[in-house]
């Protein structure tokens, strides 16, 4: 079969891709048609890009233009991260926020009577009960605060972790205790899976509910209703080990809790969910709406896919 006649490339959807892969000390690029990472030696290793949900990049990757031009085609998200995976520095997109969920999830963001039944489902969710009524978002803010801080405590129990509370300087990594370097790794970890699937979902990673003022403030909103039942138990479990490699250890825990809790196939349909309890619906196309002279083709992956 001729190059011609080969079907286009089109995106594997989120829900079947394997969760995340981590690169340092390596140069990403496409040789032979292959995404590889060539490391100082010149060995390259084949990356499966197509079916990974995110790429973690640490200090001492580089990256050539055909391999974003690739990772953006087959919708792998690239996240450029610090030491160890532990901070979050910038991310390409894989797809890109759709005007008509953008336009939804403003909306939602912006009303304050939306913007409230949509924290409270996230409460709900994340705990597991309903939340207390009559409460404003910042009273519900101060009930999970004090919650997290609880099962914080009751979590370095169960592991017998010495723990003080959740504290650490990021421009000194290597000066925080365990406990808080193992939960920095785990969390990157989430948000980074989180993050590319709001992106693939076509919404807006900036555009928080309970977070607000970062460019990933809904990748904390969305990635603290799965944190408890996922990162934050292996974190402390690998704190309270024998490891001399505690944020690699995680790391690779994590990656391997995704795989067998399936969390890539729970987390659009969750967004899904915590946006319709603001009870509006997506907005329709102005009657005075001009369309594209060339509309996009339709795609295999998710609906913010590019591909």
């Amino acid at each position: 079969m001729s190059a011609s006649n080969l079907p286009p490339l089109k995106p594997i959807p989120i829900k079947d891709r394997k969760s995340i892969v981590f690169v340092e000390y390596g140069r990403l690029d496409v040789l032979d048609g292959a995404f590889v990472v060539v490391d100082k030696n010149g060995v390259r290793t084949h990356i499966p890009v197509g079916s990974l949900c995110c790429l973690m990049l640490e200090p001492g990757t580089r990256v050539s233009h055909a391999a974003v031009v690739l990772a953006t085609r087959v919708g792998c998200l690239l996240t450029w991260v610090g030491e160890g995976g532990v901070r979050l520095y910038s991310a390409g997109q894989p797809g890109g926020a759709r005007a008509d969920r953008l336009l939804y999830q403003a909306r939602l963001a912006l009303d304050d009577t939306t913007r409230l039944k949509v924290v409270r489902k996230m409460y709900e969710l994340r705990f597991k009960e309903p939340p207390p009524a009559k409460r404003s978002v910042q009273q519900l803010r101060g009930i999970e605060g004090a919650r997290v801080r609880s099962m914080y405590k009751i979590l370095a129990q169960q592991y017998n972790v010495r723990w003080s509370n959740r504290n650490y300087d990021h421009t000194e990594w290597g000066s925080g205790d365990i406990p808080n370097r193992c939960l920095s790794a785990a969390t990157a970890c989430l948000y980074g899976v989180c993050e590319a699937a709001i992106l693939a979902a076509g919404y807006a990673p900036a555009v928080g509910f309970i977070h607000t003022g970062k460019p990933q403030s809904f990748v904390y909103d969305i990635a603290d209703v799965f944190k408890f039942e996922t990162v934050v138990p292996i974190a402390f479990r690998i704190a309270g080990g024998n490891t001399y490699h505690p944020e690699r250890d995680v790391r690779r825990a994590c990656r391997d809790s995704f795989r067998q809790n399936k969390l890539l196939k729970r987390i659009i349909p969750t967004i899904e969910q915590i946006l319709a309890a603001g009870g509006i619906s997506l907005p329709g196309k102005p009657q005075e709406s001009v369309s594209v002279a060339i509309p996009n083709k339709e795609g295999l992956g998710d609906v913010g896919h590019r591909g």
